[in-house]
């Protein structure tokens, strides 16, 4: 007899070519293999692995269902088992799919009109759960049942009991979307499906027959099933049990997959069942998310409770460290700040003075003046401020990238245009710079603009790696990567063809200069967060009413980037890059740098990068000396061995009025409370003189208080010798004063 066919061994002729009747009909296709059906199930979640396979993070997918991973026969407890069997099928050792006592029992009764319980066994039950068809329509016709009842036997035929009740257990519906047993124990009774005791199992065989009975209705049954396993003891406080498990739950036992990368899992994960492997390191990403909240959970008092920390391979551009926000301590944990866009703060300013240098026009070397700078924009005046009260007077460029300086940045944009500017943070793959350098202005330089963690971390990648943009990556090894996100913050980061972003001189002086403590003790003392025992250069910015705070940096193999901040925008209290992203910076930077012998993580050295061809080492002294001499590293043919500063009379210009300024009068103010201060952006030297439309208006070392009249004016100031040093034009207008209303 083929196969496909039950056997007749202990059945009447006639039942046995009843048998024979109702299973031909049936291709072998209608039944899979025990083995196709645990290939084919999928769980309801998916999850992201670490480099190295471990889980790192696991994603409800599919929201119609509940499932978890398919449960072995041997991880279920026996006592659910034996509840199961009892409940629904008694004999199921015994028979070959059909139970024809109970089945007779049940015709019987139907024909008296009596409503007794059904004689569908677990394997004619895990034939329709098999039969996605029958499922929809439904198996009460008499049809129906004929031909589950065939492909009960037929499966019976193929399958061995353990791997029938091991199916029946994991695609099975148990309660509401809890689908299997393994999310039915979990959601439930809080614990896994090997732990079960015997009143637990009972309740949960008990929803089998009726998976959204009340809950009273759910307990009886229960108690009745423990009474009949001889276990009627377990009944009280049953319906309680059954009240607080079937209403709310337990609390689920921890997850082999530790939910430490939210974020990129929602970017990544997309279908149910996936197992995801990822770039990530497990134990570098935990320690990161524990390194921001407890940097966080120290200043909460000042109103910070956001952050982010980005780790880069700095040679192959795989991501090692995703942490999008502090978890339970934001209250907007869904936010990915590696992603979101906030405003760059100081942190542009190493890619503005390479362009400088490469442009040549600065060097390291170069003195740059820190006094109060006011400009014209078109749209009214632009007086930037240092983030520190006080002005410096001269420094070198070296000096005022070090120290973060806001004065001596924005001359030198002055010098390369917001346009040139705003076309090489494109190049670094800023993308989300879409306006022309001309509509962010001169602020351009102190980081106005809108930016993410992740574009900010691939371009001081990019100074690391001497210049050269590549795309980041998500995935291990050398085939396509794949791409978690294309828009906003991740505009341009993930694709985009290799290229040179800048010349490898230019990101070295930057480099060489982000990792001098001695240059940066001005702002930061020689002792910071930024000065580490080994090779790094680092960088942080603060954005307008410290809102935002960065610091980003890398070392020889890595390049850490964090921010810190509030997904609602609103300001922190005295917390600066250096207070605030600094020390999470320096903490995961340690980490990575000292690694764990024991445990497979070798210390790595961090030495200063080799100068590439085109620079110059050249030993300076400044005259007069306004600091120290010292080496200086040059591009070739912008070298001197003696930095000066600039005459007195170079210094001389108009600060106010500005080119260009309108300034309104008010009629409500009398006149002589209007004067206007004529000012200079340096001391004035002696003989110095004012004039407005060529007539003498006083000294500039007087300091003179200048009466406006409406019109055009031609502003200038001219040496003892009647040299023009400066000129500037500006308009006076008078404002009409308002009527009082007519009662």
């Amino acid at each position: 007899m083929p196969n496909d066919y039950p056997t007749c061994v202990r059945l009447t002729p006639s039942a046995c070519g009843l048998l024979l009747l109702l299973a031909a009909p049936l291709p072998a296709a209608a039944l899979p293999a025990y083995a196709e059906v645990r290939a084919n199930y999928t769980s309801s979640d998916a999850i992201l692995l670490a480099r190295d396979g471990q889980p790192l993070h696991r994603l409800r997918i599919d929201k119609t269902v509940r499932r978890q991973a398919w449960t072995p026969l041997a991880e279920i407890s026996p006592a659910l088992v034996r509840a199961v069997i009892v409940s629904e099928d008694k004999r199921f050792m015994e028979h070959d799919g059909v139970d024809w006592q109970a089945a007779g029992k049940a015709a019987w009764s139907n024909f008296w009109g009596n409503r007794t319980r059904g004689a569908s066994t677990l394997s004619m039950q895990l034939a329709g759960l098999l039969d996605e068809d029958g499922q929809r329509r439904g198996r009460r016709s008499v049809f129906g049942k004929l031909s589950q009842t065939a492909a009960a036997l037929r499966l019976e035929n193929s399958w061995n009991k353990r791997q029938i009740i091991e199916a029946y257990l994991n695609l099975v519906s148990f309660r509401g979307e809890l689908q299997g047993v393994g999310a039915m124990s979990r959601k439930l009774f809080g614990k896994w499906p090997h732990g079960l005791d015997e009143r637990e199992s009972a309740l949960a065989a008990a929803l089998l027959r009726a998976p959204n009975a009340p809950v009273a209705l759910v307990a009886k049954r229960a108690c009745n099933l423990l009474k009949e396993m001889q276990r009627g003891g377990e009944c009280d406080g049953l319906e309680g049990f059954a009240v607080s498990t079937l209403n709310g739950g337990q609390p689920e036992p921890s997850d082999p997959a530790p939910q430490l990368a939210p974020h990129l899992a929602r970017k990544l994960l997309a279908q149910p069942g996936q197992q995801l492997r990822t770039s990530l390191d497990a134990k570098l990403q935990a320690f990161a998310g524990e390194a921001l909240r407890r940097h966080l959970s120290a200043l909460h008092r000042q109103n910070v409770e956001d952050g982010a920390v980005l780790v880069i391979d700095n040679v192959s551009g795989e991501v090692l460290a995703w942490v999008g926000s502090s978890g339970d301590l934001s209250a907007a944990a869904e936010v990915d700040g590696i992603t979101a866009l906030r405003q760059a703060g100081s942190t542009l300013k190493p890619f503005l003075y390479a362009l400088a240098f490469e442009r040549r026009n600065l060097t390291p070397a170069s003195l740059i003046e820190d006094a109060p700078l006011t400009l014209d924009t078109g749209n009214g005046l632009y007086a930037p401020q240092n983030y520190e009260p006080h002005y410096r007077g001269w420094v070198s460029a070296r000096q005022a990238l070090a120290g973060s300086l806001n004065v001596p940045a924005v001359k030198t944009l002055v010098r390369i245009s917001p346009d040139l500017f705003q076309q090489r943070l494109q190049k670094l793959g800023f993308a989300s710079l879409k306006e022309s350098g001309d509509w962010y202005g001169y602020s351009l330089a102190l980081g106005s603009a809108d930016i993410s963690l992740l574009m900010l971390g691939n371009a001081y990648r990019t100074l690391a790696n001497a210049g050269q943009w590549t795309p980041l990556r998500v995935t291990p090894g050398a085939a396509d990567s794949l791409v978690p996100c294309q828009r906003e913050g991740c505009a341009g980061v993930f694709t985009g063809k290799a290229h040179a972003a800048g010349l490898a001189s230019a990101a070295f002086q930057v480099s060489d200069i982000l990792a001098d403590r001695n240059a940066r003790a001005g702002t930061f003392g020689l002792e910071s967060w930024l000065a580490t025992p080994y090779w790094a250069a680092a960088k942080t910015g603060t954005s307008k009413d410290m809102r935002d705070n960065w610091c980003a940096g890398y070392s020889r193999r890595y390049t850490v980037a964090v921010w810190v901040g509030n997904a609602s925008g609103s300001p922190m209290h005295d917390v600066s890059g250096v207070s605030g992203a600094a020390p999470i910076w320096r903490e995961v930077m340690d980490w990575l740098q000292r690694g764990d012998p024991r445990h497979g993580r070798p210390r790595l050295a961090s030495p200063p990068p080799a100068p590439p061809a085109g620079l110059v080492r050249q030993r300076i002294r400044f005259e007069p000396p306004r600091e120290a001499a010292r080496d200086e590293w040059f591009i070739a043919g912008t070298e001197s061995a003696v930095i000066q500063a600039v005459p007195g009379n170079a210094l001389a210009r108009i600060a106010y009025p500005a080119n260009g300024s309108i300034i309104a009068l008010d009629p409500d103010i009398p006149p002589q409370r209007q004067r206007i201060a004529l000012r200079l952006s340096a001391p004035a030297q002696a003989g110095w003189q004012w004039r407005i439309d060529r007539k003498f208006v006083g000294r500039a070392e007087n300091s003179p208080l200048w009466l406006p009249q409406p019109g055009q004016h031609h502003l200038t100031l001219e040496s003892k010798n009647g040299e023009i040093l400066d000129a500037v034009h500006f308009e006076v207008r008078a404002i009409k004063s308002r009527q009082p209303t007519q009662k």
